[in-house]
């Protein structure tokens, strides 16, 4: 399973938010590169960014942030947050990062998610972001009426290179993962699937990739120092 180390950045900085709320806002660092050079450090092999500024706003904002973050990791990198056309999803790929993220339009207009995974053949993540199983989308500010479960069914032909599944009631709260609700996902898609929210112990890790998911991303908890992404990565090489 691969660990996703997130790195959410706002007006620059390293910050975590609770449930996707904007004043609900946490400051870790002034400088996103030299946090994303220390998980590298740690042992991570892909960072999960997020251009919180860019969810808002519907448009990519972080770049000179991002470019930092790339030169400073020397690993791949996926990036989410208002990437919502042709033009958002090249220039996020120009800042080099190897995958780009999209929720809100790919909702919106199924037959653009499927034209976008043609003209960027497995560089196409579908986030699917969700309240109380629905999908919430324009940067959690909106709850759509779709559950989450019939929207990763409906995208299951676009080549996508994985779905990014959030918990937004688990997000940034260090409650514990959705175990069942992240496994019902895996059986609901042929595609890879990553967990997000709420993985704050090894146990919610080792649950998670016993459940089948193919990635976590951990936020809050690592960086509170409630778990340690050294011990993840020492737990996950035991058979």
């Amino acid at each position: 399973m691969q660990i996703y180390p997130a790195i959410d950045i706002r007006g620059g900085q390293c910050v975590r938010l609770r449930q996707g709320d904007y004043a609900q806002e946490t400051v870790f660092g002034a400088d996103p590169a030299a946090m994303a050079k220390r998980w590298v450090d740690e042992g991570a092999t892909y960072l999960h960014l997020v251009d919180l500024d860019g969810a808002k706003e519907g448009r990519p904002v972080n770049g000179a942030t991002v470019r930092a973050i790339i030169e400073a990791a020397g690993v791949p990198c996926q990036l989410g947050g208002g990437l919502r056309s042709e033009a958002d999803i090249r220039e996020a790929l120009s800042w080099g990062v190897t995958r780009a993220i999209v929720g809100t339009k790919a909702l919106q207009s199924p037959s653009w998610l499927s034209q976008m995974t043609e003209l960027f053949p497995g560089r196409i993540v579908l986030g699917i972001d969700a309240k109380n199983g629905r999908v919430a989308t324009q940067g959690w500010l909106d709850v759509s009426e779709i559950s989450a479960i019939d929207l990763a069914r409906q995208c299951a032909k676009p080549p996508l290179s994985a779905i990014i599944y959030t918990d937004i009631s688990r997000d940034g709260m260090m409650q514990g993962a959705n175990v069942a609700g992240m496994q019902e996902m895996t059986q609901a898609s042929t595609l890879p699937v990553i967990a997000s929210g709420g993985v704050t112990t090894l146990d919610d890790v080792v649950q998670l990739r016993d459940a089948g998911l193919a990635g976590a991303i951990i936020g809050r908890a690592i960086y509170e120092g409630s778990l340690s992404l050294r011990e993840v990565f020492m737990q996950l090489s035991k058979k």
